[in-house]
């Protein structure tokens, strides 16, 4: 089937991908990407390239004007506008676009990549998907071309993942026709250059805060601190922001009130696939520079290229990115189709949006979590492939290690995020949007049932490795259907157990992706020319089934006991075998042989 011809049958909804098969031909891959996303990416490539990377080294010297100055000409060249509405001065493009342009700039550096994702996600979007006719009019031109620059604030000392909690006040004038805003806010990207600021502040004893579109002018009681001493991302502006008595027209509320929580988790939900993407090509750059050196640096007579230490490494690197990028795009498109159908069935931009991104919340957190800890992976095991060189700061590996720690933390920590996906689950469960109940019941039948002895026929490409990813969503099913059984809705109190019941959904959902993006290029290209692709894909998955064998255990023995326990744990050892155990060193060398003979990440 044609990705532009799907329509709501054919599209899942968020989540569920564990409880329905899908089609190799229904993923969107990024070999799939048209000839305008192809030159979208290959100018931000050219931008990274020209402008970033060869003044890398001074984004660690604390060069806050260099970030600013860069993100001026990001603007000239229509980076800023990439997803707002043409008719505010922006390009107009699609969410698979927006993805694209949020990748590749990540390649340039932690510093740069976050100013521009916080200028064009949480600080320009709630405004053009809350903001009123008028407020969209007056603030998102000047956002998109980068006269103003904005920035979103929402943390406080006391208020972290606890968002809600914030103390941070705003009174009503007497005349009504103000309010005036007291508090404090932490951590604000962008702070130090901002033109304008999405803040959120409680009104009286409001149960939920409210939004404000506030303009950073110090003569109207905005004061900052100083800029903040970080790990990482030494070039990104942030400071804490003092509001003492700050008059906000009340025309420069956003949304309604008390809507505030609603638009801070709406933006966050965009901000994890995003940050997704802006995990990628920076994994990517990583290998490439681990790469080279590898090949470069000879120790014993040998580049140390050839070690099969070292392969190992390279290989299980290119396999990280190239499953995460998998996944990236597969929900990044499904969103896009989500947005597509609404608004051809007559919503507006704005509703369309929101609501295609809020489908797909599940597959955002899943993405934040399991792309932000990749990028982690492959820069630590960057530092380790240049060795001593590597710990220095003069080699790239030891600023890429320091940029991608914030990864895990931003955008709500991957704790909250693992925590949320799963709740999130359950919740469109109950909702009847996510049948689980019913596939629950068979898994449990099948528990109490006679496994069937015949042989399967495995002939055809990825046919045991498909079996085995319908297995791992039984294991889900298995460990989060007896729990919710279990506990009810108590079972939110028990975060070791959400945390491992993540995990498994976590796996299931990148394994899958992988498998289903190879799948889809080797029908139309040719296994031949998949090759390495193939064996990533079953790398992949080898690891997912321990890790989802390990979480599972742990998960049973933390709240089943007796002949429940012993039952639960015989399904997880039907539920994780192979028939025909992959060669794991023999996939390694294939991936890592690709990418040492072209001496860079080549896919």
């Amino acid at each position: 089937m044609n990705d532009e011809t799907k329509t709501q049958k054919d599209l899942l909804r968020g989540g569920q991908f564990l409880v329905k098969e899908t089609s190799a031909e229904n993923v969107f891959t990024p070999e799939d990407f048209n000839e305008e996303q192809k030159m979208m990416r290959d100018s931000v490539r050219e931008f990274v390239d020209r402008e970033i990377w060869p003044r890398k080294e001074e984004f660690e010297k604390k060069n806050y004007e260099l970030t600013e100055e860069l993100m001026k000409k990001a603007a000239e060249l229509g980076l800023l506008g990439v997803s707002v509405p043409e008719e505010y001065d922006g390009l107009g493009m699609g969410f698979v676009t927006t993805m694209l342009v949020v990748d590749h700039i990540s390649g340039a550096t932690g510093s740069f990549s976050t100013a521009f994702g916080a200028h064009t996600g949480i600080g320009t979007l709630p405004i053009t998907l809350y903001g009123t006719e008028e407020q969209k009019q007056k603030y998102v031109p000047k956002l998109a071309t980068g006269e103003w620059f904005g920035a979103y604030a929402l943390t406080e000392p006391g208020a972290g993942s606890d968002a809600n909690s914030g103390k941070t006040k705003a009174v009503l004038s007497d005349d009504g026709k103000y309010y005036s805003i007291n508090g404090q806010k932490m951590w604000i990207s962008n702070a130090g250059f901002c033109d304008l600021m999405i803040v959120f502040a409680r009104i009286e004893d409001d149960k939920n805060i409210t939004g404000f579109i506030v303009e950073n002018d110090p003569e109207n009681g905005i004061s900052m601190g100083e800029e903040e001493k970080k790990l990482g991302i030494h070039s990104s502006s942030t400071r804490q922001v003092f509001f003492n008595e700050t008059k906000v027209p009340v025309e420069n509320m956003l949304s309604e009130r008390g809507n505030g929580f609603k638009i801070a988790m709406n933006a966050l939900n965009v901000g994890r696939i995003k940050l997704a993407g802006a995990c990628l090509d920076a994994q990517r750059r990583v290998i490439t520079s681990a790469v080279n050196y590898a090949n470069d640096r000879v120790q014993f007579k040998t580049p140390i290229a050839k070690f099969g230490a070292i392969k190992s490494k390279i290989a299980e690197m290119a396999t990280s990115a190239y499953v995460g990028e998998s996944a990236s795009y597969r929900a990044a498109k499904d969103i896009e189709d989500r947005i597509n159908i609404r608004q051809e069935a007559g919503a507006s931009h704005q509703e369309a949006e929101l609501k295609g991104v809020e489908e797909y919340a599940i597959e955002c957190s899943i993405l934040k979590v399991a792309v932000s800890e990749d990028l982690q992976n492959c820069t630590d095991e960057g530092i380790q492939i240049y060795g001593g060189m590597g710990f220095s700061a003069d080699a790239p590996m030891e600023s890429a290690w320091r940029d991608a720690r914030i990864t895990r933390i931003y955008e709500g920590t991957n704790e909250i995020n693992r925590m949320l996906c799963v709740g999130m689950l359950i919740k469109k469960a109950m909702k009847g949007h996510v049948d689980l109940l019913g596939p629950a019941t068979k898994v449990a039948d099948e528990l109490t049932g006679i496994p069937s002895f015949e042989t399967p026929d495995y002939s055809e490409l990825f046919a045991e490795e498909k079996e085995m990813i319908a297995k791992l969503k039984k294991v889900f099913l298995m460990v989060a259907g007896s729990a919710v059984q279990k506990y009810g809705p108590q079972l939110e109190d028990h975060q070791q157990l959400l945390l491992a019941s993540a995990d498994i959904l976590i796996e299931i959902y990148m394994a899958e992706s992988a498998i289903l993006r190879t799948e889809k290029n080797a029908k139309r290209f040719g296994e031949d020319s998949q090759k390495e692709q193939i064996a990533m894909a079953k790398l992949y998955l080898y690891h997912a089934v321990d890790t989802i064998n390990s979480r599972a255990k742990e998960g049973i023995i933390s709240f089943a006991e007796g002949d429940e326990q012993r039952m639960m744990l015989m399904g997880l050892k039907r539920f994780t075998k192979y028939q025909n155990h992959p060669n794991v060193v023999e996939l390694r060398n294939t991936i890592a042989e690709k990418v040492i003979s072209e001496n860079k990440y080549p896919f």
